[in-house]
Formats: C-alpha cells, structure tokens, sequence
C-alpha cells in the first residue's frame, strides 16, 4: 500500500509537472510612468511647415513602460509622448537600460505617440539639448522602474470599435478642384482638402475603428497596466505656447478611473495605423472647440471604449508564452530623376515678388527636399521592425506613420485572432503608404515625406507575417 501510494504520489507530480511545462511557467509583469515633461524653455514643437515655439507646458509628458517575463524571455514596450523619438535616441536609451536589467535591446519596443505638441528628441543645443539628455534618461528609468516592480500577473486581449473619430484624410476631388501639388502637378487625391460638399467627392482609402487592449492583472485580479493602441493620428486643438500629450495623455489618465486602477496601475495609448487618418470630420461642421476640448472629447470616447473593451473579457491569461522577434530590413531610398531635379533647380532659381506668388504652395520647400534627395549618399536605409507575442495575442511595430489598409490587411492575414499593429515603433522614417495609394499622389506620397521605395509596405508586411508565423510556431 505504502508502495502504491508513492507511485501514486510520484505520477501525480509527473504528470502535474508535465502540465505546467505544456501551460509555460506563471507570467510576471510591472509598469512604470515616468514625467519627462521639459524643465528648460523655449522649445520648438516639431511638425508642420513654420516654427512652433513653446514656452512651457499645459500637461505632463510620460514615458510609460511594460514589462513582461515568462522566466525565459523578458521584453518591454514603451509608449512615449513625442512626435517620434529619433532612433538614435532610442538606441541610446535601450543601451542604458539593457546594462542596468539585462533586458537585451532587441527585446525592446520604443513606440512614439506623435503628439504634434511635444518638444524635439534629437538637439544638439541649448534648451533642445538638455531635453535629449532628460528624455534619454527618462525612456531608459521607465524601463528600469517596470523591470523593478515585475511581479506574478495575468494578461488577456480584447478589442472594441470607435469609429466616430477616425476619418479617412486623403479624399477624390470633384472635377476641377484639385490645385497643383508643390512640384506643380496635379494629384488625384489631396490631403486635408476642406469640409466642403462643393469641393469632395469620396475618401480615397479605408479607417480602422478598433480601439485594441492589452489587460494586465496582478496575482490578486487587481488591475496593474492596460497597454492600449487607436489608430488616429494625434488630435490637436491644445493650447497655444505649450506642450501637451494630446489624446494619449488624457487617455491614460482617465483609464485609471474606468478600471478602477490602484495608485501603481498604468495606462498607455500608442498610435496606430494612423498616416491617413485624423480627427477631422469632412463633409461635417463641428461647433467651434476650446483649446483642448477636442482633445478631452477623443479621450473621453477612447476610455469608454478602452473600458466596453476590457468589460468583454471572460479571463486573464496566468500563463502566457511570450516571443520577440526583430529584424533589421534595407529598403532603398527614393531617388528623384534628372528631370525632377532639373525642375527643382529651376523653382529655387526663381526670384521676384510676382514670380514667387505664381509658385504652387510649398514648392521651394519641397524643391530642396529635392535637391537634398538627388545628392543624399547613402542609396538605403535600414529600419527596425518587430513581431511580439504575448500568449495567443501579437503586436507588430512598424516605424513609419503607417497607412490604416496596411494595418487592416496585417491583422486579416495573421495567423492569430487577435493583434494589435503600432505605428512609429523604434523610429520615424516618414510616411509609409502602400503601391496603390502611391499612384495617387498626395502628401504622404511626395518626395521628402515618403523616403523609401514604392513597394516598401509591401517588403516590410511581408518580414512581419513571416516573423508573426514564426512566433505562433512557438505553440
């Protein structure tokens, strides 16, 4: 009896320890947000065409952090309120905390917000300088702190639409209405064009209304971070002279409130598919805003649907296998012609007050971007993309201000159900439109804000449905 009791014992913890080894070892997770709101003024806000000097700041910017460790891998994701973190500063801040956690950097995502009113990433002096210093620093403690609170946690994914403030930017014109572009030609579809019934005739591609969550608990069920991903550009409307995180800021610090977060819970909101995409509601008047009234209203609906979202999951997740997979990929840069450049030479040549009025708008702007183009000496750029996955759930980072189709065709053809798809992840290489939309035109498509071959969607989707299959191999 003695005998078979043992046996008995010993199978049953055979045969336990087998199951925990097919079921992954338990998930540990912590989150960390840290203030890198600018402490030295004036700032210039990076993004559009004129100077947009800031001389302090409406509310904080953060890097927010999330690790996650299944006792074999250890990765991070970073959201940070930037309008994109140049990539050799991310590398500077991944450098600094893969020495203090051991965390390797190619574990690491550094995804951007692109908050249109945020300071620049990459000076070289005085106050711009300083910034780089602080938001170095503070990306690499974000990293660090989360790494420090990692504690056993659970994770589940879920997804809920909010179609209502993401609109298609790029639309077809009624006949005649089109102007010429900077490089005095005539587009096919035009960017921004207005609200005017007179002047649209249809959107010219897709939106995704999905707002996707990453639900983080702790041992006891209590929320600890919820990793969440819109794809809409950044909002706008804040207030003149100073710094704000838009949208993603206001949404992390509602979400605490809808969830019932404890005072350690951290929210983030990264940007998604959003490079034709924005707030504007074309053939729509909206009633005058308040300087980031706007602002709150998006926030607002993203937390209640971030909310329907985490209300719609059965379980966490205890164990959940984790894989990161990044690839370095060279894409060759656009070249303009000879002809191009010949016209470009011609446009700076231009001289007079009258002659300047008759240029299209922004043509000496885009004609040195030319020029530059014509005599840049590298012929390729190599970028960072990354596949991760968390359980039955990936996440894919591209780091351009990605199309929405490129999104929604990546989460159609992935091999699991659900995934969410950051735009502006571990750098900012321009605008990112698929062939098609290239033939269009537009400004997405231009030389200067598309910097790399016609068929780079393409290429890059193509690696990360590659890498995405890789990963759900792991099962």
């Amino acid at each position: 009896m003695i005998r078979l009791a043992l046996l008995t014992a010993l199978m049953a913890s055979f045969f336990g320890l087998t199951a925990s080894a097919q079921n992954g070892p338990p998930l540990q997770a912590g989150a960390a947000a840290i203030d890198i709101s600018p402490k030295e003024f004036p700032l210039n806000m990076p993004g559009g065409f004129s100077g947009n000097a800031a001389e302090g700041v409406h509310d904080p910017l953060h890097a927010r952090a999330l690790v996650l460790a299944d006792g074999t891998t250890t990765l991070a994701m970073v959201v940070v309120d930037n309008l994109g973190v140049a990539p050799e500063v991310q590398d500077e801040a991944k450098a600094i905390a893969a020495e203090k956690t051991g965390i390797p950097v190619n574990k690491m995502m550094i995804c951007s917000t692109h908050t249109h009113s945020g300071p620049p990433s990459n000076g070289t002096s005085g106050p711009s300088a300083a910034y780089r210093e602080l938001l170095v620093e503070g990306i690499a403690e974000s990293i660090v702190q989360a790494q420090a609170k990692l504690r056993p946690a659970a994770v589940a994914a879920a997804a809920s639409p909010l179609p209502d403030e993401v609109f298609n930017r790029r639309w077809y014109l009624k006949p005649g209405k089109m102007p010429l572009n900077p490089f005095g030609k005539m587009d096919t579809v035009k960017m921004n064009p207005g609200t005017s019934p007179d002047v649209l005739d249809r959107p010219a591609g897709p939106t995704d209304p999905d707002i996707t969550i990453l639900s983080v608990q702790d041992a006891k069920r209590k929320p600890l971070a919820l990793f969440a991903n819109y794809p809409l550009h950044y909002v706008g409307g804040t207030p003149k002279g100073l710094m704000s995180a838009d949208y993603f800021g206001e949404f992390a610090r509602l979400m605490p409130f809808r969830i019932r977060g404890g005072e350690d819970f951290v929210a983030m909101m990264a940007n998604g598919t959003s490079g034709d995409i924005n707030n504007i509601p074309f053939l729509v008047n909206r009633p005058p805003r308040a300087p980031f009234e706007q602002v709150q209203i998006v926030a607002q609906k993203a937390a209640d649907t971030a909310w329907e979202a985490f209300r719609s999951i059965d379980t966490h997740q205890k164990e959940a296998r984790l894989g990161v997979i990044q690839r370095e990929v060279t894409l060759k840069y656009r070249r303009p012609t000879a002809e191009e450049v010949t016209a470009a030479e011609a446009v700076l040549a231009t001289a007079g007050e009258e002659a300047l009025k008759k240029l299209p708008n922004l043509a000496q702007h885009y004609a040195r971007g030319t020029i530059a183009a014509s005599q840049r000496p590298e012929e390729s750029l190599t970028v960072k993309i990354q596949a991760i996955r968390i359980g039955d759930f990936a996440v894919c980072g591209f780091p351009f201000e990605t199309f929405a189709e490129i999104g929604l065709d990546l989460k159609k053809r992935s091999p699991f159900s659900r995934i969410m798809v950051i735009g502006l992840a571990n750098g900012r290489h321009g605008y990112l439109p698929t062939p098609e939309q290239h033939k269009l035109g537009g400004y997405e498509t231009w030389l200067g804000t598309n910097v790399v071959e016609e068929n780079a969607s393409v290429i890059l989707t193509d690696h990360l449905l590659e890498m995405l299959g890789e990963l759900k191999a792991l099962d």
